[in-house]
């Protein structure tokens, strides 16, 4: 299992646009993707779209990304890249 936290740093958060980007990118992957507003205290499955709106992830918010499964090493380290580049 592999975690990262990451501050959000989009002053938009994480938008319906963004949510999808992400979503193409764990889809691609055979490991579980857990996200976690760390904020909130909620959390939700990164390859189901409306299960990442629903955490209204904002600008400032803490989320925890949480990968298990065969390819976790490969898969933890490029979603961290795409949430340092996109939000």
């Amino acid at each position: 299992m592999k975690t990262f936290q990451y501050t959000i740093q989009e002053e938009l958060g994480m938008h319906a646009r963004a949510a999808g980007l992400f979503l193409q990118l764990a889809k691609e992957f055979k490991s579980s993707i857990v996200i976690s507003n760390d904020t909130k205290d909620r959390s939700g499955d990164l390859k189901k779209l409306l299960s990442v709106i629903d955490l209204d992830i904002q600008y400032g918010d803490t989320v925890t990304v949480t990968v298990k499964g065969p390819d976790e090493d490969v898969a933890a380290e490029e979603m961290q890249a795409f949430f340092e580049e996109t939000l």
